[in-house]
């Protein structure tokens, strides 16, 4: 009893008794339980839950029917060796010379300071 009555004067919310932390406590504790204890179709995720079920069945079903579709078609022979075109050769652009002269270079190249 001493422990409950310690854990009652911890919880106890100033200004009122001492009694109503621990009032406070259980019904924080009742509604966590209800909430573990609810099923899924309350928050309405059974319904998302079934249709998001039906849109894989026909997922799966449509790549089965893609592969049984590529398991019957025939297979390539080596008929991509046959097919190969060769590029034609590139040929390199021509170096072009500049519009404008290019200054003679004599020496350094930074200005002075002098």
């Amino acid at each position: 009893m001493a422990l409950l009555q310690d854990l009652a004067s911890r919880l106890a919310i100033p200004g009122l008794p001492d009694w109503t932390g621990l009032l406070a406590l259980l019904l924080l504790l009742l509604v966590g339980l209800a909430y573990l204890l609810m099923p899924f179709s309350v928050f309405g995720l059974k319904g998302r839950l079934d249709s998001i079920e039906a849109q894989l069945d026909e997922l799966q079903g449509e790549l089965r029917l893609v592969s049984m579709r590529l398991a019957d078609a025939p297979r390539r022979s080596s008929a991509a060796a046959e097919d190969w075109m060769d590029l034609p050769p590139v040929q390199p652009e021509p170096v072009r010379q500049p519009s404008w002269p290019q200054p003679a270079r004599r020496g350094r190249a930074e200005p002075r300071l002098d």
